[in-house]
């Protein structure tokens, strides 16, 4: 092992660390998206915030997860309130991400230390590094965010005091924003909901009535909802959307009732609750009956969000397992020592550098998209389809992460104060925010069907295919090439199947295109970083990778002879980021084949 490998034993547990300067994953692909003047600044913003996380964030939202929030819908005197009591670390952490760091406010204004905004590839990227602490909090980070995208987009100014308030740094001119969709009787089905939105005396004001079943940072001042107008048509094209505030402008408290909130699994920092509204005063968001499509726009940042939150849960359920691979001897041997235990780690980091990858390109794309303004381009396309892919694998892959890291802790990790458990309690909603698995994989058929995103997609993995030309990548390419004619005999397939077909293979219709996207992906990165860096490292993470997903081995593998994982090598490339000789990986593939 060289001096570049990290020694994950010098460290107690994954805190009083700098969780930026640790992930050289997330360093790698934050390089690879950010414009190069964007990164250059970014870099050490994002070092300064991973310290801040990994000194002082991580403690408090372990504390905050413990004692959590308390409603307070009356006074004692019977007058609606409509609070939340929140622990008082939560308003220490709001001063380090909305003022300090600014993360609601650099994608829509120019920095403290800069002349423009950057781009919101900059602001998932700080959300992934909260997320290392405290998703449950990314929650209203995010959805400020969003709500803040939706009135940028569709208000005619009639709302700016809102939108500033969302994009302000000065915390005391700070509002959060939220996302009420959900209604008991409607879940994904969007389309049947049924809050209605009757018209006042003036002009784009209305009062709402109805019930929101989950809603999340339930008092939002910027809460944005989905409505129905007098005569409004069924489903998603009748449905208008509305920014409805916690309190009047007046400062009364708005005419609805909070009335309760949920006792949840997980992502305690994040209160969520039901809301009757009651006559809540309302203020209607560009045009009537195209709330859908408005409210469209901040599900795929929301979506991003979710990928990039899981990304951060990975890292730090990751890093806790390498740490206590590092640390915990069994039989007189660190267990990172032991074979099996080493595959293991080589695998979740695989996972987590497969992870990082594809959702990090999704943002890419989004980004670009969002930049340039254009729904007619590859960029658009290849947002629709990457976008609900990410969420979907990348949620499922946090969850088996986490629970794995929680194991290699063994008791420890059961037990509160050893962070997995909070990790895996919040890590289970991530397949449930932002829409289910099934819901995801429709939206996949959707993008190929309506926006046409196979047209984008096929060019797209192509010119980074025909692009590897380093002999130990060629071998792995060539799989990756078969996998793509699978893929794309699996799309003409669909193409001419019925829809009750299509659904039914959707799900792994989106497996395979995750698999397929990611592979190339990694392939373009070990070629780069061989040119650029002489390092093969990426490398071996796309030959597990590519191992492990297309691999059709006999007896599981086990009569193969195969003992890469287990190798010093392998395993500190992979799991410690030590640096590999790009010529090592030529004699190494030429052994395999003999």
């Amino acid at each position: 092992m060289s001096s570049d490998a990290i020694d994950y034993g010098n460290l107690d547990e994954g805190r009083d660390c700098n969780y930026w300067e640790l992930d050289r994953t997330l360093q790698f692909e934050a390089r690879r998206i950010y414009p190069d003047d964007e990164f250059e600044w970014a870099d050490g913003v994002l070092s300064e915030f991973g310290a801040v996380l990994g000194h002082r964030m991580a403690d408090t939202a372990d504390r905050i997860d413990e004692a959590g929030h308390e409603l307070r819908s009356f006074d004692k005197y019977g007058n609606r309130r409509n609070e939340v009591e929140y622990h008082p670390l939560v308003h220490e952490q709001e001063e380090i991400v909305y003022e300090q760091f600014g993360v609601t406010h650099d994608a829509f204004h120019a920095p403290p230390d800069r002349e423009e905004p950057v781009g919101l590839s900059h602001t998932l990227t700080m959300q992934a590094l909260l997320s290392y602490v405290d998703s449950g909090f990314c929650c209203p980070v995010s959805m400020t965010t969003g709500a803040a995208i939706v009135l940028d987009k569709f208000d005619d100014g009639d709302l700016g005091e809102y939108f500033e308030g969302l994009t302000a740094r000065n915390l005391e001119d700070h509002i959060e924003g939220a996302m009420f969709l959900t209604e008991e009787q409607g879940g994904s089905d969007v389309g049947a909901n049924e809050v209605r939105a009757e018209s006042t005396d003036e002009d784009g004001v209305y009062e709402l009535y109805g019930e929101k079943w989950f809603c999340s940072n339930i008092d939002a001042e910027g809460a944005l909802a989905l409505a129905r107008t007098p005569d409004a048509p069924e489903g998603t094209a009748g449905l208008s959307l509305f920014l409805v505030p916690r309190t009047k402008p007046s400062g009364e408290v708005n005419d609805s009732h909070f009335r309760r909130l949920k006792d949840k699994l997980g992502t305690i920092s994040v209160p969520t609750g039901e809301i009757e509204f009651q006559g809540a005063e309302a203020y209607l968001v560009g045009e009537e009956q195209a709330g859908f499509k408005y409210m469209a726009e901040m599900m795929n940042f929301e979506r991003l969000t979710n990928a990039t939150g899981a990304i951060g849960v990975m890292g730090r359920a990751l890093l806790e397992a390498k740490v206590r691979a590092a640390n915990r001897e069994a039989f007189g041997t660190p267990i990172e020592e032991y074979p099996l235990l080493r595959r293991d780690l080589v695998d979740m980091a695989v996972d987590y550098e497969a992870a990082v990858a594809f959702s990090f390109e999704a943002a890419r794309v989004y980004d670009e998209r969002e930049r340039t303004g254009e729904d007619e381009s590859a960029a658009y396309q290849l947002m629709r389809l990457f976008v609900p892919i990410a969420k979907y694998k990348t949620a499922r892959m946090a969850v088996d992460t986490t629970s794995y890291a929680m194991e290699i802790l063994g008791g420890n990790g059961y037990v509160r104060e050893h962070t997995t458990e909070r990790l895996l309690r919040d890590a289970q909603v991530l397949p449930i925010w932002e829409g289910p698995s099934n819901i995801l994989a429709l939206d996949v058929l959707r993008a190929l069907n309506r926006e046409n995103a196979h047209e984008a997609l096929l060019p797209y993995v192509r010119e980074k295919l025909d692009a590897v030309d380093h002999p130990a990548l060629e071998p792995i390419a060539a799989e990756v090439k078969s996998a793509f004619r699978d893929l794309q005999d699996a799309l003409g397939t669909l193409a001419v199947e019925d829809e009750d077909y299509a659904q039914y293979h959707a799900k792994r219709l989106s497996d395979l295109l995750f698999d397929v996207v990611t592979a190339a992906l990694l392939l373009g990165e070990a070629q780069w970083q061989i040119d650029e860096e002489e390092n093969g490292r990426k490398a071996l993470v796309a030959r597990r990778f590519v191992a492990t997903r297309f691999g059709d081995e006999d007896a599981y593998g086990v009569t193969s002879g195969n003992r890469s994982a287990m190798e010093d090598d392998v395993f500190a490339s992979i799991v410690k980021y030590d640096t590999v000789n790009p010529a090592s990986l030529v004699d190494a593939e030429a052994q395999a084949s003999e």
